[in-house]
């Protein structure tokens, strides 16, 4: 029951992995026309969205790996034919912190890009984002 319980627990967090909810599109969203055209976004915001996203693109990858190379570990324990709880336990703190560090640096450049845009083109932004997706007058690119 307590392994059945471990193994469930374990999958879950592969799943969940990596999938925070993003409140932005991904990439360079302020350069898509129909995103910067309809927020009404100057120059002079484009250039500072940029230099946020370069500031935080190598903390991203870094910790996107590290998310990866713990999610490995995790895999490879649950593979082994006798499951050791304390390495399985081990290995999954080790996934939930770097899933951790990884959503603060993506939180932080959130906020920190939020700080560029005006309260309008927050609103407007995050309004567009909430709406069906099939209701998106800018929608998101596909992955």
């Amino acid at each position: 029951m307590i392994r059945r319980a471990i193994l469930c627990a374990a999958f879950a967090l592969l799943v969940t992995g990596g999938l925070y909810a993003q409140p932005l599109p991904h990439g360079q969203w302020w350069h898509r026309p129909d995103f910067a055209q309809n927020l009404g976004l100057t120059d002079e915001q484009k250039t500072r969205l940029d230099t946020i996203f370069r500031t935080s693109a190598n903390d991203l990858i870094d910790l996107k790996g590290e998310v990866e190379k713990a999610s490995v570990v995790v895999h490879g324990e649950l593979d082994q034919p006798q499951i050791s709880r304390d390495a399985l336990h081990r290995a999954a703190a080790r996934l939930s912190e770097a899933q951790g560090k990884l959503f603060d640096r993506e939180l932080m450049m959130l906020v920190d890009m939020r700080g560029v845009l005006t309260n309008e083109q927050w609103s407007k932004l995050r309004s567009d984002l909430e709406r069906p997706r099939g209701d998106h007058s800018m929608s998101r690119p596909h992955r």
